[in-house]
């Protein structure tokens, strides 16, 4: 800003001559000696102009001799004769002082640049990094149609107050440049496409709507491809290969891979949509790397409800899609191998470790508390880690403390680093995110790991697990764990307070049985009724104090309509995690609002709070912030904001989804 402020003062005397002129002729219409005048005056300007400018440069000349005086002739002739382009200048004015004749055939200038701003001839340079001290610019600058890599230094002129000069020299790397663009747009990309209801799509159906319906979906896949000019294979019947170049992959990103649409376009004769995701391998090392990205993709993509494109290169993912709502496609038969591998892995273990997320809730809790009733019908000590404070699942931590069974259950981590061995197991509950764990210490120092979590899955995730029980589909990962429970216990082996947990996780997370609850669900809570689970000690674990109900609905007084159907409410003081959860759940309550979100401060932290019934997926949303969930119960906790800066970037973040939409 200041630089443009200073070329806007900066006078020009061409524009003035200019003017003087014009103004001489115009005083000919009516006088023409007054006009003879005028322009004697011009001439005599100019000249005492051109003779200012020349005294200016056999001073700047001199100048540069002064600065160069230390240097011999040698050095002077090898600037001056370089085969590089060279330049100094002033980086705080960008003045150019002097330059080689090398660069002005680069400019096509045959005068020395004097009074010339470097900025002004190459708008594409940026000589902020001289003064941060580097040598090298960070970025090709390009001029003429050529692209050159730009070196320099600094050095201080004339002492203290002198300023600095700056000496670049410009290397011509456009044939290399070239070269490696064409290197890279054309380096391989393994992309893996799945058709991701396939037996349910095609259930019921003859042989000639099958054939039919197969022919929809492949045409409208190979029109996808066509212009790639790539492989595309079926490997599987329900899984395509699609190899091809680097080039191409931004087409698809900018459609935002707009095939996801076209697919779900394909209705059976049942009225099912037809869902596909997409899994892509991108800067591997070799092609077997790219192919395994991409099954990681596609793994990553069903983590996530399906029906969405994921990118993995050699760093993270990149998320595409993915706003459909989920539709349960568990099978018992996975539950009950999970169930038996789970079992098997506990009883090999010569103790277990159970934690949940930070903070952790009701459903986290539960869950923990299954496990460890799994645990001892396995006759393997289980520790639940706590952490310092009083977490939201607090009263239910304190109910199973006063248990005999859970007598020195719960431990802090550094305890449980103190009695860890080789054979110690870990067992994540709620959460497959590793910077989200109560204990990352913990996890990280024992080698087995089995992971149980119904939320989608974000780019950073619980690698090398032995046993991984994800399912998006499912309501609590506390329904996750009764499951497995079924296969493995009769329901008078369940403990009723260890019932009740579990009974309080799939409460809380289905909100009283009414969000994302399927047939399996309520299978799950008949079981732990018949283990003696009781509703009314259930609920007792959902009161509020006075003053957390005078906050919650202080809050939902608070909230504003930001767009159709979305609700934000700024908390104007600290409120507990819970009160602001019930707050987001209570706004929807009111007509009109399909979505809510919470901001509430905590410390140096902030807490969002965001939920939905609609259309909207507050994954998504709360993703772009550094949060996580599912798409329609979703958190995030942000460290070195205000809450107006946070409610600012949740505002954008929504824009964001609504315009992607």
């Amino acid at each position: 800003m200041n630089r443009k402020l200073n070329k806007l003062l900066q006078p020009s005397f061409r524009l003035y001559f200019i003017c003087l002129i014009a103004f001489a002729l115009l005083s000919a219409l009516f006088s023409w000696p007054l006009a003879g005048l005028e322009l004697a005056v011009v001439a005599c300007l100019a000249l005492y102009s051109r003779e200012n400018a020349q005294r200016r440069r056999r001073e700047i000349n001199k100048y540069l001799d002064n600065y160069t005086g230390t240097v011999d002739s040698a050095t002077k002739d090898t600037m001056i004769n370089s085969p590089l382009p060279m330049v100094l200048f002033r980086p705080e004015s960008d003045d150019i002082i002097w330059t080689n004749d090398r660069f002005l055939r680069l400019t096509d200038k045959r005068e020395h640049l004097y009074d010339t701003k470097l900025s002004d001839l190459i708008p594409d340079l940026d000589s902020r990094w001289l003064m941060e001290g580097k040598n090298q610019c960070p970025t090709e600058v390009t001029y003429a149609g050529r692209r050159f890599q730009v070196y320099g230094h600094l050095v201080r002129a004339g002492g203290r107050g002198g300023g600095f000069l700056a000496t670049t020299y410009w290397v011509d790397v456009t044939e290399l440049c070239l070269t490696r663009d064409q290197y890279q747009s054309s380096r391989p990309v393994a992309a893996v496409l799945l058709i991701d209801n396939y037996e349910d799509l095609l259930k019921n159906l003859s042989e000639n709507d099958r054939s039919s319906m197969m022919a929809e979906i492949d045409s409208r896949i190979e029109n996808w491809v066509a212009d790639a000019g790539g492989i595309l294979r079926r490997y599987q019947r329900e899984r395509y290969l699609f190899v091809f170049e680097q080039r191409h992959l931004g087409r698809f990103i900018e459609s935002k891979f707009d095939i996801l649409d076209a697919i779900h376009q394909v209705v059976n004769p049942s009225g099912m949509n037809a869902s596909l995701s997409i899994g892509v391998g991108t800067d591997g090392d070799s092609f077997r790397e790219l192919l395994d990205f991409a099954n990681l993709s596609v793994d990553m993509a069903l983590s996530r409800g399906g029906d969405q494109a994921v990118i993995r290169n050699k760093f993270t993912f990149e998320f595409y899609g993915g706003r459909s709502k989920e539709t349960e496609k568990r099978t018992k038969v996975k539950s009950r191998v999970m169930a038996n591998a789970l079992s098997s892995l506990i009883s090999d273990s010569s103790q277990v470790f159970i934690m949940g997320h930070k903070m952790p809730d009701n459903d986290a809790v539960g869950a923990a508390a299954g496990v460890c009733a799994l645990c001892r019908k396995n006759g393997v000590p289980a520790h639940i880690i706590r952490e310092a404070g009083s977490p939201p699942a607090q009263e239910l931590i304190d109910r199973l403390s006063q248990l005999p069974e859970y007598h020195d259950c719960f431990l802090m981590p550094q305890d449980a680093l103190l009695i860890a061995d080789n054979k110690s197991l870990v067992v994540v509950v709620d959460t497959n995110r590793p910077e989200q764990v109560q204990a990352l210490e913990v996890l990280q120092s024992c080698n087995r790991v089995a992971v149980i979590d119904h939320h989608r899955r974000a780019a950073t995730y619980i690698e090398g697990a032995a046993l991984n029980y994800h399912e998006p589909y499912a309501s609590s990962a506390s329904e996750l764990v009764t499951e497995l429970l079924q296969y493995i216990m009769e329901p008078n082996h369940l403990l009723r307070a260890e019932a009740e947990a579990l009974l309080a996780g799939i409460v809380l997370d289905t909100k009283n049985f009414t969000m994302r609850t399927g047939g399996r669900t309520f299978e799950a809570a008949a079981f732990l009724r018949r283990s003696g689970a009781d509703t009314a000690e259930v609920k007792k674990l959902f009161q509020n104090d006075l003053a957390g109900t005078i906050a919650k609905y202080s809050i939902i007084q608070n909230a504003k309509l930001y767009r159709d159907g979305i609700a934000v409410a700024v908390a104007d003081r600290p409120v507990g995690r819970v009160t602001a959860a019930q707050a987001a759940d209570e706004l929807l309550n009111i007509i009109g609002i399909d979505a809510s979100f919470v901001i509430s401060p905590d410390g140096e932290r902030v807490n969002i709070s965001g939920r939905s019934m609609g259309d909207t997926n507050v994954q998504l949303i709360l993703e772009k912030l550094g949060g996580g969930g599912n798409a329609a119960a979703a958190g995030g906790q942000i460290s070195g904001k205000s809450v107006d800066e946070v409610a600012r970037d949740l505002a954008r973040a929504i824009d964001q989804y609504l315009e992607e939409e």
